[in-house]
């Protein structure tokens, strides 16, 4: 089976991008890891399908796999790309897309200057919508580990995230916390780890590491959901810019029950196919 693809980033997060629409294609666990191998495949963080719609509410239906294979929810940056490539390869014309995904609709929006609005929906905090193990809401719950208890709050942008503020983004334990964080027995889905430094009311450093990836340069539903915890903490305003180690998203969300807006760049990378 030979797949044409385009090689894709938002922010250095990177994907591979496939029209499932114009060709057949039927990728396994196996195949999906293949292709996002950075040494025997082409390398990506996540595998983006694009499908027709499911119904008339939608353009398209938009799938995401991680690069261990699991299909997930969503991906904020992958929504950027996902809007980017449908109308360069003239699969739609409109500037506002609405496209389905396993969580919900989303509505993308093309923006001058390469950049890309997402209305990423409103945040679920119910922790068996998350899902998370705690008996009722709240904007702070202790994890409990080994020797140790981390402060975190706990948000689903269409896929689970767990949020931590940490005094130094540059000396936060990521890659050994981060992997303990994903894998808490109190998160049967796993969990996007977020280590979140506040610089001011409109400004934060983040790092996250994605479940099934690991940390990556960029996680745009990352950086909604660290706004959206540090605005319940009191800590943010409505407008904030992330700081992210690929570059800079900036998210708005007034309050609960209202969407949150990303906005930031997609860049094409190159055209290629892989026979599998």
């Amino acid at each position: 089976m030979k797949i044409s693809f385009t090689k894709m980033h938002g922010l250095g997060n990177d994907f591979v991008v496939i029209d499932a629409i114009n060709q057949k294609v039927e990728l396994d666990a196996d195949q999906i890891r293949t292709i996002s191998d950075r040494n025997r495949g082409v390398g990506c963080d996540q595998l983006l399908l694009v499908e027709p719609p499911r119904d008339d509410s939608v353009l398209f239906t938009y799938r995401i796999f991680n690069a261990d294979g699991h299909e997930v929810e969503q991906c904020g940056n992958g929504a950027r790309c996902f809007a980017r490539f449908v109308h360069d390869k003239n699969l739609t014309q409109e500037t506002t897309i609405p496209v389905a995904t396993s969580s919900g609709d989303i509505v993308l929006s093309l923006e001058q200057d390469d950049l890309v609005t997402v209305n990423m929906g409103v945040p679920e905090f119910n922790p068996k919508l998350i899902p998370f193990q705690a008996d009722s809401v709240a904007s702070h719950y202790t994890l409990a580990f080994a020797d140790q208890q981390l402060d975190i709050g706990v948000v689903s942008m269409g896929n689970p995230h767990a949020v931590t503020q940490v005094d130094d983004i540059e000396h936060a334990p990521v890659e050994t916390l981060g992997p303990v964080i994903e894998s808490h027995q109190r998160f049967p889905n796993h969990v996007n780890a977020g280590f979140m430094q506040v610089i001011d009311q409109n400004m934060i450093k983040l790092r996250v590491y994605e479940r099934g990836v690991g940390e990556t340069q960029a996680c745009g539903t990352g950086a909604c959901a660290a706004m959206v915890i540090g605005r319940r903490w009191k800590l943010l305003d409505e407008n904030v810019q992330v700081l992210l180690t690929g570059g800079t998203l900036n998210i708005r969300w007034k309050a609960e029950g209202e969407p949150v807006y990303m906005t930031g760049p997609a860049h094409t990378v190159y055209e290629g196919s892989i026979d599998l």
